[in-house]
């Protein structure tokens, strides 16, 4: 239960902000929220199951709301709190606005930071080998050899390290530096110990020591993703110690399913494996102890039949040309299942990629002992150590694909999806990839059952008025114990907007649409100030500003043509001037875009966001539905085309003193069944339907 003392806090701190801001209105929905969000954490209504899923309609506070309901019990309880975000712009919001505000006005003693992953993070040790004069050591180190602009690049960044100009973080580089150069110097699990002295003091670890004095951690969805993969506690604090705020949840299904799959090449893994031959021989030569003559040994045999393994499925994807002649140059396997070709080939890689990893382990092992024995010297140490931990990431991401390919479905959930693409370049490759189609079952024992207590949250989680999809995307069920909340907007929207559907000739499955669509856009913008047109695909954004070249007094402001914020920059200027501006953007815009009061009036939305299933995993989620006996478009591409649309319509109103219209050019709204459906769980604008 809820504790008394807790409950008086949590009203007592309400108010003290209430009156610390002198425009705030309280609003019912936000105090049932942190009520809710507090009962649940606490076990009021399920012991067992302390999940409350929110969808806070904008303008309710949505993050005020979630850091009341759990902060103040998770100090009294002795836990802490854990908010995962999808986006950097709401954890630099959380971090430098809300939690200080918090803090301030809450008269309560925590402290708080942003945790990031060791890929944020310099090594200090790899910078100075790239860096330094070890000829061999520098090839092993690098992929492609090294040109003097990029030695010079790293030469300056450890210059700054050194002399207090920059923290070792990626985020606080003044020059941003190419991601393939600072994939060769981020910090990884392997090569970066404590044990190592050099490693001491290195900016990752020195982040780590004051996470472990944090009440609350910001993260990103795949940060949390990577602690639960490895049991959870070794990134993050244990899950039973922790409550967890999933903030901007409808992004989770899609993550947690990226981060599950994996991917390798069938030649190019070859030509890597024979330089983790080499480290091995050299490995063997360095330790004085005859334990490495063994795993070494094994080693060198386990990475021959690997390349020969992998040589034979290439071979097998050479002679299946027709396979591949589509626009993808991608060969899917209907309902996951491996040709009987290939199946034995994937058991053989998957059992001796394991038995590679496993003397790879043991050889890390003794290299460890070696180093502290002192029975390397330090430069070697650290070499050996860096380019074992190269080899070793890249042998476990073998393992795991191999793994997945492998593996037997279980006949009661999904199967995975399996495919390859075709890779030309120097040479003919193919990609193998492997990836769940559903990720409900990970989460449930990865996150579910371990948890303190679980706040899921977001504008939009519902669709077509209802939280089914979401809690199936995402392992839940409305039966479960979880608790499920809809607040609604307290904005004035029959008053403050319009929901516009003109008439048209055309719907979007005709030729003549895009024409019609550039005209009706023409009309809808004369007059309007402030304008966002929101397109379905770059293809038909870019024809539709092709087709009103010259018949416009302004600029169009097309997304591509300049980087996203420079666009917001120049259209907010325009605005501020009493111009008119035009924004055309696609899908992303429909999402995080924030453009209040006179920056946006006039929303107009060319097509309803159906997404084709393009890629592999849509494909063969579709596929699983299908031959289950449903209905994927019913079940699949409805609900998240009634997410989307929602997303879409509110980017208009952003503040309660917001106004405009909302137009949508697709008349499948009223003239097809599930278009009722769709329109039914948009917010209740005032309707103007020719």
């Amino acid at each position: 239960m809820l504790p008394d003392n807790v409950k008086n806090q949590i009203r007592a701190i309400y108010k003290d902000i209430a009156a610390s801001l002198p425009n705030f209105r309280p609003r019912r929905e936000q105090n049932f929220m942190v009520a809710e969000i507090s009962k649940t954490l606490a076990g009021d209504y399920d012991k067992d199951r302390r999940i409350i899923v929110v969808e806070a309609g904008t303008g309710i506070g949505k993050s005020l709301s979630y850091i009341l309901g759990t902060i103040p019990l998770a100090l009294a309880s002795k836990k802490k709190v854990c908010i995962a975000t999808a986006t950097v712009a709401l954890q630099e919001q959380l971090l430098h606005k809300d939690l200080p505000f918090f803090l301030e006005q809450s008269g309560l003693n925590f402290r708080f930071g942003l945790v990031k992953g060791r890929q944020r993070y310099v090594c200090l040790s790899k910078l100075a080998m790239l860096i330094g004069d070890d000829n061999s050591t520098q090839m092993a180190m690098w992929q492609t050899k090294p040109d003097n602009s990029q030695i010079a690049m790293l030469q300056e960044l450890l210059s700054d390290f050194n002399e207090g100009r920059w923290n070792g973080e990626i985020d606080t580089l003044s020059t941003p530096i190419p991601d393939h150069l600072w994939q060769q110097i981020a910090c990884d699990k392997h090569s970066c110990h404590r044990q190592l002295a050099s490693h001491r003091n290195c900016p990752f670890h020195k982040a780590r020591e004051d996470v472990d004095t944090w009440d609350v951690l910001i993260a990103n969805h795949s940060l949390l993703f990577a602690d639960l993969e490895l049991g959870g506690g070794v990134i993050l604090p244990d899950p039973e110690d922790v409550f967890y705020v999933i903030d901007e949840a409808h992004h989770l299904p899609i993550v947690a399913r990226d981060f599950s799959s994996a991917q390798a090449t069938l030649r190019g893994a070859a030509d890597w494996l024979e330089k983790v031959g080499k480290t091995s021989a050299k490995l063997q030569n360095q330790i004085k102890s005859n334990n490495i003559i063994a795993p070494a040994q094994a080693m060198q045999d386990h990475i021959g039949d690997l390349i020969a393994q992998l040589n034979q499925v290439a071979h097998f994807c050479d002679t299946q040309t027709k396979q591949f002649a589509n626009p993808e140059s991608r060969y899917r396997f209907e309902h996951g299942k491996l040709p009987d070709a290939l199946k034995i080939p994937a058991e053989n890689l998957a059992a001796t990629s394991n038995l590679a990893l496993k003397q790879f382990n043991k050889m890390q092992l003794l290299l460890a002992e070696a180093i502290k024995d002192g029975d390397i010297p330090k430069h070697q140490a650290e070499a050996l150590q860096a380019e074992m931990g190269f080899m070793l990431q890249r042998l476990e991401n073998l393992q795991k694909l191999w793994k997945m390919m492998a593996k037997e479905d279980s006949t009661k959930g999904a199967p995975l999806a399996r495919w390859i693409e075709l890779l030309t370049g120097k040479q003919v490759d193919y990609l193998f990839s492997a990836s769940p189609i559903e990720v409900g079952f990970m989460l449930e024992s990865m996150l579910w059952q371990k948890a303190a207590g679980v706040v899921l949250c977001s504008a939009t989680l519902r669709a077509l008025n209802n939280f089914d999809h979401f809690a199936h995307q995402v392992g839940l069920s409305v039966k479960d114990g979880s608790r499920y909340l809809a607040l609604q907007s307290p904005f004035d929207y029959p008053n403050n907007a319009t929901l516009y559907l003109p008439k048209m000739k055309t719907e979007p499955t005709d030729d003549a649409y895009t024409a019609e669509l550039a005209e009706h856009i023409l009309e809808l913008i004369e007059g309007e100030m402030a304008t966002l047109v929101l397109f379905a695909s770059y293809w038909q954004m870019e024809k539709v500003a092709e087709l009103l070249e010259g018949k416009l007094t302004q600029e169009i402001l097309i997304q591509g043509n300049a980087p996203r914020q420079q666009l917001l920059e120049t259209h907010k200027a325009k605005c501020d001037k009493g111009e008119p501006s035009i924004l055309f953007g696609t899908g992303s815009f429909s999402e995080g875009l924030d453009l209040p009061g006179d920056y946006l009036t006039n929303l107009i939305v060319t097509k309803l966001p159906f997404a084709v299933p393009t890629s592999p995993v849509e494909q063969a989620h579709a596929e699983y539905v299908k031959i289950k006996g449903g209905n994927p478009f019913l079940q699949l591409t409805i609900p998240d085309a009634s997410r989307k649309l929602i997303q879409s319509c509110g980017r208009l109103l952003r503040k309660e003193q917001d106004y405009g219209r909302v137009t949508i050019l697709d008349r499948r709204l009223v003239t097809k069944r599930y278009g009722k459906s769709l329109l039914d769980a948009l917010p209740p604008f005032r309707r103007v339907i020719e």
